[in-house]
């Protein structure tokens, strides 16, 4: 069962970043929406789930541990996750409720050292490359939902990278439209995004009204994995 702590909610306090505990606890916290709740957990960016209601969320959690090790393993890093422990709790809105995590957490604003924010940006880099490999091996035509939606393959690699244009503008790196199998570019579009997020991360935004380092491969990293958890389940 997963073990519920207090928590702190956003904004009500000065909150520390604590070692990732592996094997013991992991450190999650959930985005509350209306109609959705994600658990995410603090110290794997891109390990999020959402369901309905807190319980199921942290369920969905759990469930996905075997499939994010993937990612973990090729950042190499071990990855034996204990229970979830709930730090924080963060009101969600029209983003959360719409199926994608949008409030940072307090542990995102905080100072964090050097080799954290560099073992993010490793998971980070992981997602990119295991998201390639499974694309590369995904036939075009992508199985439909139960009411004949979903995007194909093509179209959802182009959608992961324009969404990632788009971001980018959260830490200050611009660039053009371009198409979505245009490698040269897309590489340029992160190899930049990667200058703007080295460290080191003192919980402030990089631009004015942007996203706080950490919250930014956060946001990335659970998007390509979203995406390519999507796509394998939907080639079968």
């Amino acid at each position: 069962m997963p073990v519920i702590a207090p928590a702190r909610r956003a904004g009500s306090g000065e909150v520390s970043v604590r070692p990732v505990m592996m094997g013991r606890m992991t450190q999650v916290y959930l985005e509350a929406g209306a109609k959705k709740v994600f658990a995410c957990a603090v110290d794997w960016p891109g390990w999020c789930r959402a369901a309905k209601g807190e319980e199921a969320a942290l369920a969905a959690l759990r469930a996905y541990a075997p499939r994010y090790r993937v990612i973990a393993e090729r950042a190499g890093l071990a990855f034996d996750p204990g229970a979830p422990e709930v730090v924080e709790r963060v009101p969600g809105n029209a983003t959360t409720d719409f199926g994608a995590p949008a409030v940072p957490a307090a542990a995102d604003r905080v100072p964090v050292d050097p080799a954290v924010a560099e073992r993010e940006l490793a998971l980070l880099r992981a997602a990119w490359e295991v998201f390639d490999e499974v694309a590369a091996a995904t036939p075009a035509e992508l199985r439909k939902g139960p009411r004949g939606g979903g995007r194909d393959r093509d179209r959802m690699i182009a959608h992961v990278v324009e969404s990632e244009r788009g971001y980018a503008r959260q830490v200050g790196v611009r660039h053009r439209p371009f198409a979505f199998d245009d490698r040269e570019a897309r590489d340029a579009l992160r190899a930049d995004l990667l200058r703007a997020l080295a460290p080191p991360w003192d919980g402030a935004p990089p631009t004015p009204r942007g996203w706080p380092h950490r919250y930014a491969v956060r946001r990335l990293a659970w998007h390509v994995i979203d995406h390519l958890w999507e796509m394998e389940d939907r080639r079968t």
